[in-house]
């Protein structure tokens, strides 16, 4: 399978996704968006990342705001870093590097974010990926990924979900949590407003 350029969606999806369906669907279907604190912290970081240009180090090249696509997933987007690594045969290898504001989250959102970078690498370069890394602002510190088969195919499941969910056009109701505290659209998605006044109606109607 294959899609036309029309119908990529954004790399950054997929973790919207994870984080939160409704989120992803605020930002990527109803093309609503507002900044926080943290958005922007994040923003900022990014942005100090990329201007920073490329470099070569013995062995390995860095590259920064590396294009990305690929046309069996429907993908396309950036990589924040990519190091190449000089092989024993002349070839370079990829690792690709996403950074992130904050520190390594309960769930796998950044995961399939850098593992969807290295399946777009992969089809690029025809190469194989074994492995790439998540690097946290919070802390300092990398958190390595290996590219398991596990989280091949969970990244690729959730790529046709949110192909799904963006063509279908629905934005998914709203359910309360904690990380909602978090998001920087809490005050136009109001979770907590809307889980109340449906949880308020239900109990109503199951006392009719």
């Amino acid at each position: 399978m294959s899609y036309s350029e029309d119908d990529f969606i954004q790399l950054s999806s997929l973790q919207h996704f994870v984080f939160c369906p409704r989120q992803c669907a605020l930002i990527h279907v109803e093309q609503i968006w507002a900044e926080n604190r943290l958005t922007a912290e994040g923003r900022i970081m990014h942005d100090k990342v990329h201007e920073e240009g490329s470099a070569s180090k013995g062995k390995m090249r860095i590259e920064r705001a590396v294009p990305l696509r690929s046309v069996r997933l429907g993908l396309s987007g950036m990589a924040d870093v990519v190091e190449f690594h000089r092989q024993p045969d002349g070839s370079w290898q990829p690792f690709p590097i996403e950074y992130k504001r904050g520190r390594a989250k309960p769930d796998s959102c950044d995961l399939v974010q850098l593992c969807a970078q290295a399946l777009c690498l992969e089809e690029m370069l025809s190469v194989h990926i074994a492995g790439g890394a998540v690097f946290y602002g919070k802390t300092r510190r990398r958190l390595d990924v290996s590219f398991d088969e596990n989280l091949r195919m969970q990244t690729k499941k959730i790529v046709l979900q949110v192909h799904e969910l963006i063509d279908s056009g629905f934005t998914p109701k709203a359910e309360y949590g904690s990380k909602c505290e978090s998001c920087s659209l809490n005050g136009l998605c109001m979770p907590k407003v809307i889980t109340k006044s449906r949880s308020a109606l239900r109990y109503l109607m199951e006392r009719e």
